[in-house]
């Protein structure tokens, strides 16, 4: 399932370009056999080609440097992909091959290695089949090899084995692309913190450093005057047509001022101009601001145009949360929009957490058409203004936050379950009622105890494998609370 972003005639909400996943893809089998088996050579080549369409197919960028029958080869093939800069490497195992015609691809190139064996059936037609036949499906035959070779070298791998058009294969191997496609994203974003910790918020406090030495990326720090001054260039004419796509995409409530709508409209497009100033991929903010100065109603105008921003691909997330606006990153690029998100309360008879946050929200997840609500107060926070609210699409959800452990090393934590239908709060908030299939006060214990902040990214879609696919290739664990995890402490 993937976020289906809002659509409007005006311009402003367009989803942004993202940065396209690179795979390279090499296929083989031993040199040995093709003049013993005249025909094999041809047959492996056709499930090579097949193999190559259809992963053109997963929304990715191949880099198909064809068919190796020999290291030399191999090690051409090696050159090339390592020039390229994949973000994945899969290789096709046609048939037995030597796991030296595949190790200098895999030490060279820099990117996380996904071999495949795909047969050309579900099964051979042992009656009739010889030898020349029997090796097209002889992919299975080197994987033991590759991995005990990969292993020893100290290269990670992964595998996917079935047969060219098993569609349960290729949900395994649209699973990596995507994780690859995430990793990629990470290791070339750039991540902007504006502004100052929430004071005493100590389990959200990051050290920019671990951002690039877990994820890769680049750390921006900005000011909140280089929101001011381009907030101060934008013009009448600019904040009407921004109001007028606000009107278009938020049903606006009685409660909001004008005023108020007007200052949330300018500090929107302000707030546009210092993204793609600084080209931003992501960016957390907080000012505490004192009795109404300048730095305190940018603050408290940044909702309106933080949401647009998060809905268009650029998840942007208040009180300086560093690591949740990453997590939104990360299910964002999975199709799951993300959303900011805290505890709320627990509903005993209905079995449900109460979950969203007041602020920032993703819209393309939206139950309905989000609502734009005045606030005279902002709880926790100071001034006043425009907030969002609403519901996460009814269905199947993940939540998904980043650990940051003692050590320095991040992990994920994870949790999937249903937003459902009920009685919710009108105070300027997102609010879903989401049913884990647990008791609610186990699932908080449970969540608690992973070690995850107080924030995390709310996401629509069952992504637990993908997420720990991603995991995988980050080189972190994957903390799940699940149904599971509840029977393991009986």
């Amino acid at each position: 399932m993937s976020a289906a972003f809002p659509t409007t005639a005006a311009s402003g909400l367009d989803r942004i370009a993202v940065r396209r996943t690179k795979v390279g893809l090499v296929a083989g089998g031993l040199g040995a056999y093709w003049p013993q088996f005249p025909e094999l050579l041809p047959q492996l080549q056709r499930s090579a080609a097949r193999v190559s369409e259809r992963m053109q197919l997963l929304d990715c960028e191949v880099v198909d440097v064809g068919f190796i029958s020999d290291a030399e080869e191999g090690a051409r093939a090696a050159e090339t992909l390592r020039v390229a800069g994949c973000d994945l490497i899969v290789g096709f195992l046609t048939t037995y091959m030597t796991a030296s015609m595949l190790l200098p691809i895999a030490q060279r190139s820099g990117a996380p290695v996904l071999l495949i064996n795909l047969q050309p059936t579900e099964t051979m037609d042992h009656a009739n089949f010889d030898t020349g036949q029997w090796l097209a499906y002889c992919g299975a035959c080197p994987l033991p090899e590759m991995a005990n070779t990969f292993l020893r070298a100290g290269v990670e791998f992964r595998s996917v084995s079935g047969y060219v058009e098993d569609e349960r294969a290729w949900t395994r191997i649209g699973r990596w692309i995507k994780a690859a496609g995430v990793r990629g994203a990470l290791r070339h974003a750039r991540h902007g913190l504006m502004g100052h910790l929430y004071p005493g918020m100590l389990d959200v406090s990051t050290d920019l450093t671990l951002v690039s030495a877990n994820f890769g990326g680049h750390m921006e720090v900005v000011e909140f005057d280089d929101l001011r001054v381009r907030v101060d260039a934008v013009t009448d004419a600019e904040v009407d047509t921004r109001m007028a796509l606000a009107t278009e995409v938020f049903d606006v409530d009685p409660t909001v001022q004008k005023a108020d709508f007007r200052w949330a409209a300018q500090v929107s497009v302000g707030l546009d101009r210092l993204v793609e100033d600084f080209a931003l991929d992501s960016l957390a903010y907080y000012h505490r601001g004192l009795e109404g100065e300048q730095h305190e109603r940018l603050g408290a105008g940044m909702i309106l145009g933080s949401s647009l921003l998060t809905a268009r691909g650029i998840p942007t997330v208040g009180e300086y949360e560093l690591r949740t606006s990453l997590a939104m990153l990360i299910i964002d690029r999975l199709g799951g929009g993300g959303s900011f998100t805290e505890l709320q309360a627990l509903n005993f008879i209905d079995n449900v957490v109460e979950m969203g946050h007041d602020g920032p929200a993703h819209l393309a997840i939206s139950q309905q058409r989000p609502l734009l609500r005045g606030l005279g107060v902002y709880h926790g926070k100071r001034g006043w203004g425009v907030s969002v609210e609403f519901d996460v699409t009814h269905g199947p959800v993940t939540t998904l936050g980043i650990i940051q452990r003692r050590d320095g090393r991040f992990d994920f934590a994870a949790s999937q379950g249903q937003v459902v239908g009920g009685p919710l709060l009108q105070i300027g908030n997102t609010t879903s009622r989401v049913d884990f299939g647990v008791d609610p006060g186990e699932w908080v214990d449970a969540w608690s105890a992973t070690g995850i902040s107080h924030h995390w990214a709310l996401g629509i879609g069952h992504l637990i494998g993908e997420l720990r696919a991603t995991a995988d290739l980050l080189g972190i664990d994957l903390v799940e609370v699940s149904a599971s995890t509840f029977s393991a402490n009986d």
